[in-house]
This record gives C-alpha cells, sequence and structure tokens, in this order.
C-alpha cells in the first residue's frame, strides 16, 4: 500500500531550523539511496504519523511534481512525547514497492484475524478460582476441608 505525502524541499539546516519546522507541524526529513543524490526535505507531520502506522508502508513523495516510491529506514522520535524528530527515507524501485504492499496486506489481515479471535474468546469471569476449588464446592466442602482430608487420608 502506498500513501502519498507532499513534501517541501529544505534549505535551511542545522536545530534552529529543524526546531522551526517542528514548531509548523512539519518533520524534516532525509531521502537517499539509488542513484538519487540526498535530498533535504520537510513533511507534514499529522500525514507522516498516520502513514507510519501501517506496517510495511511504502511512501510516494512528491516534490515539485515529480514523485518517488520511499521506504522507511530509522524514524527518531521524542522519548518523552513520542512524537517524530526526523526521518530517514531510502529510495525504493516499483518492484520492491509492489512486495512491501503484499507484505502489508498480508500483516493487516493477520492482525484482523487476532482481532477477531479475541473477541470470540471467552469472557473473563473476573475470578480465578481453579478447578480443584470449584470441584470442592460441588461436593459441598470448601477447599480449606479438602485440603485438611486430602492430609488426613495420605496419613
Amino acid at each position: 500500500m502506498s500513501i502519498s505525502i507532499d513534501a517541501q524541499p529544505r534549505t535551511d539546516f542545522g536545530k534552529g531550523a529543524a526546531r522551526r519546522l517542528r514548531r509548523e507541524g512539519r518533520v524534516p526529513a532525509v531521502m537517499y539511496g539509488g542513484s538519487e543524490q540526498l535530498i533535504h526535505i520537510s513533511l507534514p507531520a499529522h500525514n507522516l504519523t498516520l502513514a507510519l502506522r501501517t506496517p510495511a508502508v511504502t511512501l510516494e513523495i512528491t516534490i515539485d511534481g515529480s514523485s518517488t516510491l520511499v521506504k522507511p529506514r530509522d524514524v527518531q522520535r521524542d522519548p518523552v512525547r513520542r512524537v517524530i524528530e526526523h526521518v530517514d527515507l531510502i529510495v525504493i524501485d516499483a518492484a520492491e514497492a509492489k512486495a512491501r504492499a503484499t507484505r502489508s496486506d498480508e500483516m493487516s489481515a493477520q492482525a484482523e484475524a487476532a482481532a477477531e479471535a479475541a473477541e470470540s474468546a471467552p469472557a473473563f469471569s473476573g475470578s480465578y478460582v481453579t478447578e480443584e476449588e470449584t470441584a470442592g464446592e460441588a461436593t459441598g466442602e470448601s477447599a480449606e476441608n479438602a485440603d485438611e482430608s486430602a492430609a488426613a487420608d495420605q496419613s
């Protein structure tokens, strides 16, 4: 599954420039790989966060009308707030994008099957009563009496 995101080229670098971008709701990123030169870009933070929730995601980055298929290589997050601070993106070809889309679909199907299995599982009764305790209750013995009678039987 390929998610399209519009990017803007970056010309300012450094800590101050990155902080300005983040205040504007954008994430600094770098695209590299293949025959591509290193390209510094900024991406919309909200759209990128939603896109990165998809397993094995492929991003279609559009810069000045030209689009490039990329995959995330490294995502740097703030350790406290967990917001994305920087992303490294690797340029991929169409064949790898198709393989990632297939894998993403498989992973999503597995997650849906696990969710359905969890919903159909018996509900937790809120009690941790063991089978021995319930067997003793069925015969009219309490758990303590059952333990005492078992100890008496052994002697």
